[in-house]
């Protein structure tokens, strides 16, 4: 089977760059990425490439070499349907706000819509590939939707969940650990779907780092990769509060474990807690999950992961106004970072907003510097948690385009995003310009404290 036409429905963080990645390694296929955001296929299209709507290092220069050679970016979802060989489903899948499952369960309304339109309008056999992160046996649903649809049409449903982390998704696609497909490999039609997914990665990846297997190991693996990533931050930033309280340094500690080989070194960085759009949206789908099928200790233990980033997000925020006297209202406080880790403009789940929620409960004022994370966005964040009004929102924080003008005449500094570039501001100057006792809160262990501490600051960080 040979594709010559892609088409993804979404074209958000997973959609957009591995449809870029796949044109330029497969330039003989046209892949197509629709979206019914008219503002995002806007921007994608931009002739200023640096202005597409996600920030990945390397990405813009791949959307440069291939948009408009065989990558393209449409809002006429219908006709790339109607044309495409393959389509990969990438469309967002939240955690529900509503109903039964609410807060833990995935929403799927926009899977359900995406396979009632490919139903409605596909006019010959399809390979259908489920690209977002979903729960155990949704590929069942799909294939119900689809093979219901009496128009004759017959479609292979496969499972190809992604492994990217942001700010690294390029380098993750073009040299990943491994690729997994799960489809039904017990018939030759599904094998021969399977094979012809396998084709196009085989383009660049070799073929030992391409497994597959059934559709429901697919969908299962995805959501385990993440919860067992998301325990392991859980795991050291446990432990944080623990090293703070004992005179222990959590890196130190997290470089002793990480030299056991059975448990090696990622993903042991304490800091301020975990964000993006994966980590808790699947270990919370997990617990729903495991609920529903009455494994109740299951779900509890997978919980706790969730409940201890959620603390961990509030302790530091606690601290802050502790160490300040027990008060910060009135005080400006300076945000350094909102996306949810650096090298992305991704700010879903990132703990900068929550602790900013914190301090604003505390009516502190705050302004916040983000090199990548527009003022829109920012505004966003704070008025989706509703827990203020929209303008109330806007007169308590402030968003600059520098550091140095966030940190002037401020009570106190918090770090809440990695970025490279803070490790080399002048905090001699931020200091001097800073209102005394000068306060600095590292959330992410980026700063050296002695060499802060000997500048005049009052440095916290987590974990010491």
């Amino acid at each position: 089977m040979k594709i010559k036409n892609i088409c993804c429905i979404g074209a958000g963080y997973v959609g957009g760059p591995t449809m870029a990645v796949i044109a330029q390694k497969c330039p003989e296929i046209k892949v197509t990425v629709v979206d019914i955001n008219e503002n995002r296929i806007k921007k994608w299209n931009d002739p200023d490439v640096e202005k597409i709507p996600i920030y990945e290092p390397g990405l813009s220069d791949i959307v440069k070499e291939t948009r408009g050679k065989n990558l393209f970016f449409s809002t006429d979802v219908d006709q790339a349907i109607e044309k495409a060989d393959m389509i990969f489903i990438s469309v967002n899948t939240p955690t529900k706000t509503y109903g039964i499952g609410k807060g833990m369960a995935a929403d799927l309304k926009y899977i359900e819509l995406c396979a009632r339109q490919i139903a409605r309008v596909a006019k010959d056999d399809k390979i259908v590939i489920e690209k977002s992160t979903l729960p155990v046996r949704t590929a069942a649903a799909l294939k119900n939707i689809l093979d219901n649809t009496g128009n004759g049409v017959k479609y292979q449903i496969l499972s190809n969940p992604e492994f990217l982390a942001e700010g690294t998704a390029v380098e993750d696609l073009l040299n990943p650990d491994r690729v997994l497909i799960g489809g039904d490999i017990e018939t030759e039609n599904g094998m021969e779907a399977v094979n012809a997914l396998v084709d196009i990665y085989a383009t660049w990846i070799p073929k030992e780092n391409i497994l597959t297997t059934n559709v429901w190991s697919s969908e299962l693996s995805k959501l385990t990769a993440n919860a067992f990533l998301a325990q392991r931050v859980s795991s050291i930033n446990a432990m944080s509060q623990l090293c703070e309280v004992t005179g222990a340094d959590v890196d130190e500690v997290a470089r002793a474990v990480g030299k056991d080989s059975r448990i090696g070194s990622k993903f042991l960085k304490s800091s301020v807690g975990f964000g993006g759009s994966c980590f808790q949206k699947d270990i919370l789908n997990l617990v729903y999950i495991s609920r529903s099928f009455g494994l109740n200790e299951v779900a509890d233990y997978w919980e706790q992961v969730i409940i201890m980033n959620d603390h961990q997000k509030r302790r530091f925020a606690a601290n802050m106004v502790q160490t300040m006297f027990n008060t910060v209202a009135g005080k400006k406080i300076a945000i350094l970072g909102w996306a949810f880790k650096k090298d992305t403009n991704d700010t879903r789940e990132s703990a900068a907003i929550y602790v900013a929620d914190y301090l604003l409960n505390e009516q502190a004022e705050i302004e916040v510097y983000d090199p990548k994370v527009t003022e829109e966005q920012i505004y966003s964040d704070l008025d989706y948690l509703g827990s203020r009004s929209g303008d109330v929102n806007r007169q308590a924080v402030t968003v600059v385009d520098s550091a140095l003008v966030a940190c002037e005449d401020a009570h106190a500094v918090a770090i809440l995003t990695e970025w490279d570039e803070f490790v080399n501001l002048d905090w001699k100057k931020i200091y001097d310009k800073m209102y005394k006792p000068a306060f600095l809160f590292d959330g992410r262990r980026l700063l050296n404290s002695k060499t802060k501490k000997e500048i005049g600051f009052d440095f916290y960080a987590i974990g010491n």
